[in-house]
């Protein structure tokens, strides 16, 4: 059975939830079948997927096509897809039309989206129109340029204050969740401790009752930066280089495809095609 808003809510305090990143059918058949609570369809696929310098660039149209071959694949995780960058911004309207529009075509079980107290009534309304919403406030990637880069937020009395209050907003506006990401672990206690709603963490403590990651970063499937708040629990990238390494020199000293891998012609038909030597087109 796939789980539940009222599934995940039940573990507060108890046991805390799981999530990762996918954006493709195989990898979210894996992390399925591994029992990861939640998938996240992040519109970080801009940088992991696309290759674009952050997330601004993603659109609608983006998070759908990926969202749906998540969806095929997951059968228990709940899904969640990101609302990309002026999907919601603008107007209520615009982030009740774009919401609606992403559960429907791709048949996921809730939205997320960044910002805390300036983006209530779009929470708001996205609930009241029957779609669960797990909100992000701290480091929010859409808000780079405005933040002057990735930092680490709740650092100072005021940014910690300005969390709290957005952390209690997002609460009162009807999200079942929220994303902490990059910020202090005695502030993501705090917030954890006096939130009814889940904590996911990035960067934000074991303190949350849960934890996101970008799945990516954390089996070491590229060899570039990773962030401080990352583990990694493969080196990917080395298994897959080599193994890319090796079929170029097999390929090469023509020792793949060996006949293992290869398909016989019967000696009766190739002497039969051989007999008519003069009959075939080249």
């Amino acid at each position: 059975m796939r789980k539940t808003i009222f599934d995940l809510l039940e573990r507060k305090g108890k046991l805390p939830i799981s999530m990762l990143t996918a954006y493709d059918y195989h990898t979210a058949c894996t992390i399925d079948e591994a029992g990861i609570d939640m998938i996240l369809v992040g519109d970080s696929l801009g940088n992991v997927m696309l290759g674009y310098e952050n997330t601004l660039a993603v659109t609608v149209e983006d998070m759908i096509h990926h969202g749906k071959a998540v969806c095929r694949g997951a059968k228990e995780a709940m899904v969640v897809i990101d609302m990309p960058f002026m999907s919601y911004q603008a107007s209520v309207e615009d982030a009740v039309r774009n919401a609606g529009r992403i559960v429907k075509e791709t048949n996921c079980q809730a939205v997320k989206l960044e910002g805390g107290v300036e983006y209530c009534d779009r929470i708001k309304a996205i609930v009241e129109a029957g779609i669960p919403v797990v909100a992000h406030i701290g480091l929010t990637p859409q808000s780079v340029n405005a933040l002057g880069g990735y930092k680490v937020q709740g650092k100072s009395l005021e940014q910690a204050q300005k969390l709290l209050l957005n952390a209690k907003a997002v609460e009162e506006a009807g999200a079942f969740a929220v994303t902490l990401e990059c910020v202090p672990e005695a502030l993501a206690k705090m917030i954890t401790e006096r939130s009814k709603i889940l904590t996911i963490g990035i960067g934000a403590s074991s303190s949350c009752d849960g934890q996101v990651l970008v799945y990516q970063d954390m089996v070491g499937y590229t060899d570039g930066f990773v962030p401080k708040f990352v583990k990694k629990y493969a080196d990917v990238h080395s298994i897959m280089l080599e193994a890319f390494r090796q079929y170029k020199q097999d390929c090469e000293q023509r020792t793949f495809p060996a006949e293992s891998q290869t398909y016989a012609l019967s000696d009766e038909v190739l002497q039969a095609l051989k007999a008519k030597e003069e009959e075939l087109p080249f």
